[in-house]
């Protein structure tokens, strides 16, 4: 992972905790591809995609987190969630970053259901 990359992500976390998500796991890997983030927000599990793009070319960072990427997040996530002996309420999130600064971080909830 690039340096900005693994930067974007430790902004993100912070970012998310911040709002009272608690950090459970970071890049997550299995076959199926990786998550970036899973953090707790009360009952319910997060998955958190992080995005950081600096120019808005073809749509910006949320754009990229298209239906093959949207995809492999959650056969990532049902790998995971089978490793738990029960099944909470889960969401996928997306936090995009315009800028490795952290100055403008965008947080979609729900970013496209699951």
């Amino acid at each position: 992972m690039s340096s900005c990359g693994a930067q974007a992500e430790r902004l993100a976390a912070q970012f998310l905790q911040r709002r009272g998500l608690k950090l459970l796991q970071q890049n997550y890997r299995c076959r199926f591809g990786e998550i970036d983030l899973i953090l707790q927000d009360g009952d319910a599990l997060v998955f958190a995609e992080v995005r950081l793009r600096s120019r808005n070319d073809f749509g910006g960072a949320a754009a990229s987190i298209n239906a093959a990427k949207q995809g492999r997040l959650v056969r990532t996530a049902q790998h995971y969630l089978a490793a738990l002996s029960h099944t909470p309420p889960c969401r996928f999130d997306a936090v995009l970053l315009q800028a490795a600064d952290g100055n403008d971080i965008e947080w979609i909830k729900d970013a496209f259901g699951g």
